[in-house]
């Protein structure tokens, strides 16, 4: 019997579970050593599994849309490789038809007796969720195959040209008030269930504290101004974003202990200071990118760093190292407009979470040389939601009264 070599799940530091998001390769594809064999999703990035040695794809064991976690094997090569792994990889397939699953297609089966054609994972799962046989769908893919609009549109009672069908009217009589005639069900990505996870456990773990400060923001958008197209010519965007990096920074240096993470035994004070930036990814999720060792960076740096890594995210192209090891997080939340959101859901095992909301010019009662004035002033709220675990409010107002200053006494030059 020629040798086997397992394909595993990559080790992950923070022990995340992922899920099979694509198979690169079919059972009895030739492989290469290094080649990416498949695709996996966690709730931070799509990772590319390699193979680990050159041969045969022999067996597949964890099927599109399946949930794994670090060492558990994935597939099986043949490492003799050429035709001499052709039989085996067919003996296989054989016994077990759900190994050739991959690429997107798979064999027919388990959606109803008589169904022949072949069915994405992604339709088998939503032909499940609404009970639903796959022949009572025309399929209007290449070469008459069902795609999963075909199974959305027939479960909201539509045809293919989007008509009311018998199905839908159906529905709609017998529905009642929980379902509505045109409602559809979205299957969660793998991003959003992480997301819901993570929340949720945070949320139960943590109490969480909101305490909440305004800045005036004119001094920062008077620099802005100033050097926003000198730092574009020198390819960074100086983005709001960077000043509240910069100020955390410098805040999180002179307050160590916001700068932690929480054990039950003890609070670990970090030397680094990595801050994570949420990073929305529109109707998927969001994603929190780290700048590591923001301490060592100066304004041009964070603004170079903060792009680099928002545009890898959302084009997810981020590596694992981009997402690990953050000590402190920001919610720039007011970019879609929020003025205000508490509490802002800890990114555990750190304490504490930064939120800023939209910048808005108000009026203002302003000290003029020891005389009280009215003017307009560029304004936004701040809020730090902290871990009462681990901080108090003494410590989380200490913290955003440095974070303030820092941002209201900004240079001009």
């Amino acid at each position: 019997m020629p040798p086997v070599a397992d394909v595993l799940v990559p080790p992950n530091a923070e022990g995340t579970r992922a899920t099979v998001l694509r198979w690169c390769k079919a059972v009895g594809d030739a492989v290469v050593k290094d080649e990416p064999l498949l695709e996996l999703e966690t709730d931070k990035v799509t990772v590319e599994v390699p193979s680990p040695e050159s041969g045969t794809l022999l067996e597949i064991l964890k099927q599109e849309n399946a949930e794994v976690t670090p060492d558990e094997v994935l597939a099986r090569l043949s490492l003799s490789g050429g035709a001499a792994a052709q039989p085996a990889a067919a003996a296989v397939a054989a016994k077990h038809p759900a190994a050739m699953l991959a690429a997107g297609e798979v064999a027919a089966a388990t959606t109803g007796a008589g169904d022949s054609q072949p069915l994405s994972p992604a339709v088998r799962r939503l032909l499940q969720e609404h009970s639903i046989v796959a022949s009572d769908i025309a399929g209007t893919g290449r070469d008459g195959r069902i795609t999963a609009q075909d199974v959305t549109r027939h479960a909201a009672g539509l045809d293919a040209r989007g008509d009311r069908n018998a199905r839908g009217a159906g529905d709609a009589r017998g529905a009642g008030d929980a379902r509505g005639a045109g409602d559809q069900r979205v299957p969660h990505t793998a991003v959003r269930r992480r997301v819901a996870e993570h929340m949720a456990r945070s949320l139960t773990e943590a109490p969480h504290v909101t305490t909440l400060f305004e800045a005036d923001l004119t001094r920062v958008l008077a620099h802005r101004s100033r050097h926003a197209a000198d730092y574009e010519a020198r390819g960074a965007r100086l983005t709001l974003t960077a000043y509240f990096i910069d100020a955390c920074v410098r805040a999180l240096r002179a307050h160590p202990e916001v700068n932690a993470t929480f054990h039950p035994d003890a609070l670990q004070l970090h030397s680094d200071v990595n801050i994570g930036v949420g990073t929305a990814l529109g109707q998927k999720g969001l994603i929190v990118p780290v700048i590591h060792k923001a301490q060592d960076l100066n304004l041009f740096s964070l603004a170079q760093r903060l792009g680099r890594l928002v545009e890898g995210a959302r084009a997810g192209k981020l590596a694992p190292e981009d997402v690990r090891g953050g000590t402190f997080t920001i919610s720039n939340h007011g970019v879609g407009g929020s003025l205000l959101a508490a509490p802002i859901v800890i990114n555990q095992p750190q304490v504490a979470i930064l939120g800023v909301g939209k910048v808005e010019r108000r009026v203002c009662v302003l000290d003029v040389d020891g005389v009280e004035a009215i003017g307009v002033r560029s304004m936004c709220y701040l809020t730090l939601t902290i871990d009462h675990r681990a901080l108090d409010a003494f410590q989380a107002n200490a913290f955003l009264t440095s974070v303030v200053e820092t941002l209201q006494q900004w240079p001009a030059d």
